[in-house]
């Protein structure tokens, strides 16, 4: 298992939320980035606005790393509108990957047809410029039945609007593992969260974020059917190392 070929080095951390400046932000990116280069991971998962100096910063070192970026991030709860804006904009400046925060609390509250709408346009989007669109649905915050449900809405809507090749760009995502939980639950991806999401992807891929911070881990997500993996904690789980990583 070339367990490189899954992983998306994440850092998503705004500088209020790390304790840092501006600067010593876009440093940890920019290591971020070196080391994914040096490491042959699949991709970065940065903010959006360090999607354009990253893709130029590995273009230039002639890098296979791909880039991707996170929209609505991290609550969900932004308009439709906001999120096709903000998934143009890091479409015109390079992402490879959107993953998009679908708005689960409308989702709890019965909106069904406002959250398949939001999935089709902008997986349309997505689609429509060859980019990879993973649906992050925050498992933390919901029942098991609605981690079924909702995985099963996004499968639905690339069943019947996507083709066969389409939807294998397509992914289920669990996670922001920026959630705040109680009384110790986890934020990320679980074990049994991720079993109830491949038993409702149908064709979908599957991306496992937040928590996986041990090759251990790691292997045991692939094992489940996860072909990606989202995480701050990328060289400790290619070196067999622990990590404190919060995400």
């Amino acid at each position: 298992m070339k367990i490189q070929d899954y992983i998306d080095s994440t850092y998503l951390k705004l500088p209020e939320q790390a304790g840092i400046s501006e600067e010593e932000t876009w440093q940890k990116v920019l290591d971020l980035a070196d080391e994914a280069d040096a490491e042959n991971f699949y991709a970065v998962m940065i903010r959006p606005n360090f999607v354009r100096p990253v893709k130029e910063y590995l273009a230039k070192k002639d890098s296979r790393v791909k880039v991707g970026t996170v929209i609505g991030f991290h609550e969900g709860t932004a308009t439709v509108g906001e999120k096709l804006a903000e998934a143009r904009q890091a479409i015109d400046d390079g992402a490879d990957d959107l993953d998009f925060v679908i708005n689960f609390e409308a989702f709890k509250n019965g909106q069904i047809n406002f959250v398949r709408d939001e999935v089709l346009q902008c997986t349309k989007l997505g689609i429509e410029n060859g980019k990879t669109v993973k649906w992050i649905i925050e498992i933390a915050a919901l029942r098991e039945a609605q981690i079924a449900d909702i995985t099963n809405l996004i499968r639905e809507v690339a069943e019947a609007n996507f083709t066969a090749d389409e939807q294998e760009h397509i992914f289920v995502k669990s996670s922001t593992g920026f959630y705040k939980t109680e009384n110790g639950k986890p934020n990320g991806a679980t074990v049994g969260g991720i079993k109830i999401m491949k038993e409702n992807a149908g064709p979908l891929k599957l991306k496992a974020a937040g928590g996986v911070r041990s090759r251990k881990e790691a292997e045991e997500m692939i094992k489940l059917g996860v072909t990606r993996i989202g995480t701050s904690s990328a060289a400790a789980i290619c070196k067999d190392l622990g990590s404190a990583s919060g995400y």
